[in-house]
């Protein structure tokens, strides 16, 4: 009985309110594009801007090194964790 239930695929339940369209302000829609996106697509769509401009220090991977527009959003400073980033990005979202 033990096999059966190892055997059986773990179901992944979705939060429905990171899948609910919410609205980026100006600063963070420089960024990310000013169309209402789920939180998810918000943090992937930061993360392809920090690759594409490489600004994950690549020394300390968690770490983000802001550029201009990064510096807005993450108010005023020139680095931030990836973990701290998630709360900055959240003061420019209207949900």
């Amino acid at each position: 009985m033990a096999a059966k239930k190892a055997s059986k695929k773990a179901t992944k339940k979705v939060n429905p309110a990171l899948m609910k369209p919410v609205q980026p302000d100006e600063v963070l829609a420089a960024v990310v594009g000013s169309a209402p996106l789920p939180r998810g697509q918000i943090t992937k769509k930061l993360w392809d801007y920090i690759k594409k401009n490489g600004l994950q220090d690549t020394k300390v991977r968690t770490n983000i090194k802001a550029d201009d527009k990064l510096k807005v959003i993450f108010g005023g400073k020139s680095v931030v964790t990836m973990f701290e980033m998630t709360k900055l990005v959240s003061k420019h979202i209207k949900g």
